[in-house]
């Protein structure tokens, strides 16, 4: 007889990348807190952090190198403007991409808000032993991600797999 799963907390970092908005505005980092927390989760670190790509870098940086985060949810910046640089602040940081969390995302988004979906530049990847989650700052995109994708994936009930049960074996 197959024992069953057993819930694992994950200690995660949320970050909303903005210039605009305060721990008190933040309704698409809020929600992330209230869904990981709900989940079941802990919330080890919330910022806000500048659109300035070396301070997202930075943030991102130190999250990643923290042994007490297992996982970071960043809101914001994954636009077209010259102002969204999350993407490019992840990039030198990623030790293997996850290509397919923002091709899935995108599918899911397309049935909500048709082609205009193209313009999200929301990614997933695994920096060193800690899986990063960057997505738009929109709270409707946040919880689409979160309650399609990332929640699930967190989960260490989740069956077939999940990322949950791969992080003692990426931690090595």
């Amino acid at each position: 007889m197959a024992s069953e799963r057993v819930f694992q907390a994950l200690s995660c970092a949320v970050l909303t990348i903005s210039d605009t908005r305060t721990l008190e505005t933040d309704t698409s980092g809020g929600f992330v807190v209230s869904a990981l927390e709900q989940a079941g989760h802990r919330v080890a670190r919330r910022l806000i952090i500048a659109d300035e790509l070396a301070q997202i870098r930075g943030a991102l940086d130190r999250a990643v190198a923290d042994p007490e985060i297992d996982v970071v949810i960043a809101t914001g910046g994954t636009g077209i403007t010259a102002r969204d640089v999350t993407p490019e602040a992840l990039a030198p940081l990623v030790t293997k991409a996850i290509p397919g969390f923002g091709e899935l995302f995108r599918q899911l988004s397309y049935a909500e808000i048709g082609a205009s979906t193209i313009q999200s530049r929301a990614e997933a990847a695994l920096c060193k032993t800690t899986l990063v989650f960057i997505l738009p700052g929109s709270t409707g995109a946040v919880r689409l991600a979160l309650e399609k994708i990332i929640l699930l994936q967190l989960d260490s009930r989740t069956r077939p797999c999940n990322f949950a049960e791969l992080l003692p074996r990426i931690r090595g």
